[in-house]
C-alpha cells in the first residue's frame, strides 16, 4: 500500500557515518519533501536493537574497527536481517556492502561470514587502496550515470543472484571486473560515498519508490543538478579519467 510517511532507519550512525554517509538520510528527507512525502529518521546507535518496522534502511561506511564492531552487533541482533528478508528496501554503502555479503575479508586478512543478504563475496583488493572520484553507467532500473567518491580496500565478487549497480567508467568500483556495487531484490549496495544520495537524485527517487510503492514524478533540484555537473566534470578531466584496469591489471 502506498505510504505518505517514510520511516527511515539509520543503522549505527555512531559507527557507520564515514565520508558523509549520514547525509544520505538528509538527502532522502529533502527529496521526499519535494515529492510531498514526509520522512521520520530513526537513528539506531550501536548496542540498541534494530527495529523491524522501517520502510527504508540506511547503512553507511566505517573504519575497519567500527565496521567489525557493527558487524558483530548485527549478527547478534537479527532485526535488520528479518526486515530485509521481508523485502524492505535498503541502501548499504562501503562497509555496509561488505557486511551484507556472504563473506568479507577484514583488515587482518581473516575471512568472516557476512549477514548473507547479498550473493557476493568481498575479498581485499590487490595493490593500492581505491581512492578517488567514480563514475558508473547504471544498469537494471537505473540507466543514467552515477557519481561518487570511493575510499576502500575491499572488493566485491558478485554471484548469480546479484547484479551490479553500474558499470565503471572512471575509478575502481568492485575491483575485479568493470562492475560497481550490487543490487539484489530491494537491496542496493555500493562503494560510492559523496554522500551518494546527494549526488544522485535518481537513486534517491528509486529508493523512495520502493519504500512507498509510488511512482514519483520528475523533480528538478537546481543545486543538486549543479553539484552533479561539477563532480562529473571533475571526474572526466584533470587526469581523473582512470579506467578500472589501470588499478587492477
Amino acid at each position: 500500500m502506498p505510504r505518505d510517511v517514510v520511516e527511515v532507519v539509520l543503522v549505527h550512525p555512531d559507527l557507520l557515518g564515514l565520508y558523509g554517509d549520514r547525509g544520505n538520510a538528509l538527502a532522502l528527507g529533502r527529496r521526499a519533501a519535494g515529492h510531498e512525502l514526509h520522512t521520520r529518521i530513526v537513528e539506531v546507535p550501536a548496542g540498541q536493537p534494530v527495529p523491524e518496522y522501517g520502510d527504508l534502511y540506511l547503512i553507511g561506511g566505517g573504519e575497519d574497527a567500527s565496521m567489525l564492531l557493527s558487524h558483530q552487533l548485527l549478527r547478534a541482533d537479527r532485526g535488520l536481517r528479518r526486515a530485509l528478508a521481508a523485502g524492505v528496501p535498503c541502501l548499504a554503502v562501503c562497509a555496509g556492502l561488505q557486511m551484507l555479503s556472504e563473506e568479507f575479508v577484514g583488515p587482518d586478512g581473516v575471512a568472516r561470514p557476512g549477514l548473507g543478504v547479498l550473493d557476493a563475496r568481498c575479498p581485499r583488493l590487490p595493490g593500492d587502496r581505491a581512492v578517488g572520484e567514480v563514475v558508473t553507467r547504471g544498469v537494471g532500473p537505473l540507466q543514467g550515470r552515477l557519481t561518487g567518491f570511493e575510499n576502500h580496500q575491499g572488493g566485491a565478487v558478485l554471484g548469480a543472484d546479484a547484479q551490479p549497480l553500474g558499470l565503471v567508467e572512471v575509478g575502481v568500483g568492485n575491483g575485479h571486473d568493470r562492475t560497481e556495487g550490487a543490487v539484489q531484490g530491494h537491496v542496493v549496495a555500493t562503494y560510492l560515498h559523496g554522500p551518494v544520495l546527494v549526488r544522485n537524485p535518481e537513486l534517491t527517487d528509486h529508493l523512495l519508490e520502493m519504500a512507498t510503492g509510488r511512482e514519483l514524478r520528475d523533480l528538478e533540484d537546481a543545486p543538486v543538478a549543479r553539484l552533479r555537473r561539477e563532480r562529473l566534470r571533475a571526474a572526466d578531466s584533470h587526469g581523473l579519467v582512470r579506467r578500472w584496469w589501470h588499478h587492477v591489471g
